[in-house]
């Protein structure tokens, strides 16, 4: 950094002349030392906003961003214009991610970019509480709200990992709040209402068009809409978007038959093609994609001509965010919505397949209770096998952890790796001949108690501190953790952790396992039916009376658009219904106990009951479930035969067999 004044650095650093709308205050706010919110339309230039600020605040900037893509491109601009950056990652070679943290000790980074989850990781939060932070940057901070349209439990933690650290600012990123969610926000980081920045929804340059066509003539209304804008020479970048990975191969195969250059992208292809994909896109070798929700994220390429929604997007914040994507060059971009309520099925089933089975819960709230009966009251949770054991899929187990922290019976203390093994690089006595004293007996407890089995050896801690303890030698858990990752840095040893383990302690007493059972569960349907009127708030947004444009931003509470935008498919040519979906009527008695009775039979000879009606109908309905994998469950007669049909309906039945 060169200079005092932001307006220099955003010429000599970033080469603009001029700040975007909403930058400039965000920037004083920031460098003046207040916590600010940013809510910036998509492609607003949110990411400028602390890029910038970095360079005039005198330690480190944190960045917490739920993916790697975002990172890895934000990285690479960072890098193009000479600011020392770095990511730590799961990708990175260990080497790698060691130096990148020294060169945060050193202050030679200025921003420093990690996934929320890094934040769990022991030795991380270790490394941060030595590195002095100016800034938390909180990227798609919309998923910290419980309202918002993606929240992630490991977001609810951010605040106490601020005041951990000790980072005295902070600023929040996001394109998609609504009041709610702003408000959450604000509540969380204790952020004043003039801190908070919004840019408006309103965008001129989008056309936004709802055209609902059957299911059945979906395909040949997108390649007769494609074409003309896909002639030799002049193809305009088109994203079109759908629900499921086949689809999204299936439709690109469609659109090759009918001599529109078109590739598929999805979360089923390796990164490898996923990124030569994305590089064939941004360069303009191809111009269409027809992609999941996978695609889209940290995409930034200005002269996205059109954005085609073929199934319904999963709330209207991912609509907004999703046609975000077009035109951001400012030229007239059109945004085209081909679904109808056809795929309001999957949706809802998506929501119903993420609510708990009770039995999940209580065996949940019965661990916690058998905790709180022992002396330290700690319960030590592996997710991935409490949510094998309770039959839980991650992220509603994560919910539910945040829940019964929010209601006082568990408090989170600390994360630690359950396993660690070592493997020498220089020979032990020569490691430990490089100390002396009181430092060199401590190295040779070490020595002396880590077995080595062939290369790797496994710590045992426990060992490790009852025989530091008979010799009068500090041998904690910290110390010895302290001790070993200096030896890595150093290239003595390789050391390597697995198992995350996360330690809370049982606040609440005299647990009535049942009655919070009941409560926790309740929650969860009481989230449902919330999320399912999100799903009805769309379609009302999709069926609008009134202008699209100035609809879709007063859900945000932009109150700045024009009563009549002039160039949506309602100013232009009224509203649009969506055709209602034909879903066939569920099968009989008959049929339905012959597509259960494999998965009945083999749940009773594999676990020795029949599964609850709430299981079955996952099974019937094609939901994931972790006992599914137990039970090999997709190789079954049977497994999805409903898909697509009314979730409650299949389980009010299920629960009649």
């Amino acid at each position: 950094m060169t200079t005092h004044d932001p307006h220099a650095t955003l010429a000599e650093v970033f080469g603009f002349d001029t700040f975007r709308d909403g930058q400039q205050p965000v920037v004083e706010r920031v460098v003046a030392g207040r916590s600010t919110a940013a809510v910036f339309a998509t492609g607003a230039g949110k990411s400028l906003c602390y890029q910038l600020s970095a360079l005039h605040l005198p330690h480190l900037t944190l960045v917490i961003s739920p993916l790697l893509a975002l990172m890895q491109d934000q990285l690479a601009f960072l890098h193009r214009h000479g600011i020392a950056a770095a990511t730590i990652d799961s990708t990175q070679p260990r080497d790698e991610a060691r130096e990148v943290m020294e060169q945060a000790r050193r202050g030679e980074l200025k921003i420093l970019m990690v996934s929320v989850e890094r934040l769990r990781n022991e030795r991380f939060r270790r490394f941060l509480s030595q590195v002095p932070i100016s800034l938390m940057v909180i990227d798609e901070a919309h998923c910290i709200s419980e309202w918002g349209h993606n929240f992630r439990p490991d977001y609810l933690r951010l605040p106490d990992y601020q005041h951990e650290f000790a980072i005295p600012q902070a600023l929040l990123l996001t394109a998609t709040a609504t009041p709610q969610v702003i408000a959450d926000m604000r509540e969380s980081f204790a952020i004043a209402a003039e801190d908070v920045v919004t840019t408006g929804f309103y965008r001129a340059n989008l056309q936004l068009e709802i055209d609902p066509t059957p299911a059945d003539e979906r395909s040949a209304r997108l390649v007769e809409w494609l074409a003309p804008r896909q002639q030799p020479g002049f193809e305009a970048p088109t994203v079109v978007y759908v629900t499921r990975q086949q689809s999204a191969e299936t439709l690109a195969a469609t659109l090759h038959r009918h001599g529109i250059a078109a590739l598929a992208y999805h979360a089923g292809l390796d990164s490898e093609t996923r990124d030569d994909i994305q590089r064939r896109f941004m360069s303009g070798e191809v111009a269409v994609i027809v992609a999941t929700i996978a695609f889209g994220m940290g995409i930034d390429k200005s002269d996205i001509r059109g954005v085609v929604h073929f199934d319904l997007p999963g709330s209207i914040e991912n609509y907004s965010q999703e046609i975000g994507r077009a035109g951001r060059d400012g030229e007239p971009s059109t945004c085209l919505m081909l679904a109808g309520r056809d795929g309001l099925g999957v949706l809802e089933n998506f929501v119903y397949g993420d609510i708990p089975e009770r039995s999940g819960i209580h065996h949940v709230v019965r661990e916690i209770a058998s905790a709180g009966e022992q002396p330290d009251r700690h319960w030590q949770v592996v997710m991935h096998t409490l949510s094998t054991e309770s039959n839980i899929r991650t992220l509603p187990l994560k919910t539910l952890l945040v829940q019964l922290e929010m209601d006082g019976v568990i408090a989170p203390r600390y994360t630690f790796m359950a396993e660690y093994r070592l493997r020498y690089v220089i020979e032990p006595q020569a490691l430990v001949e490089r100390f002396s004293g009181e430092r060199a007996d401590f190295v040779a407890l070490l020595v002396g108690n880590i077995r080595i089995a062939r290369s790797w050896g496994t710590l045992d801690f426990d060992r490790l501190h009852n025989a530091g303890r008979e010799a009068g030698i500090d041998a904690s858990r910290s110390r010895v953790l302290t001790a070993l990752e200096y030896f890595q840095d150093k290239g003595w040893v390789v050391l390597e952790g697995k198992r995350m383990t996360d330690v809370f302690e049982v606040r609440a007493a005299d647990i009535d396992i049942e009655m919070l059972t009941d409560t926790l569960h309740a929650r969860f349907r009481r989230r449902a039916d919330s999320e399912i009127a999100r799903l009805d708030t769309m379609l009302a947004l999709f069926e609008s009376d009134t202008c699209l444009t100035r609809r879709l931003a007063l859900h945000f509470g932009d109150e700045r658009a024009p009563e009549r935008c002039a160039h949506c498919s309602v100013c232009r040519a009224g509203p649009a219904r969506l055709p209602a979906a034909a879903t066939p009527p569920l099968p009989d008695d008959n049929r339905l106990t012959a597509l259960a009775a494999p998965f009945i039979a083999h749940h009773r000879e594999v676990l020795g009951e029949a599964p609850s009606p709430e299981r079955l109908a996952h099974f019937l309905c094609g939901l994931a479930m972790p006992v599914f994998t137990t039970l090999k469950a997709r190789r079954l007669d049977g497994y999805a035969a409903l898909a697509g049909h009314d979730y409650p309906a299949v389980q009010q039945r299920a629960g009649a067999l």
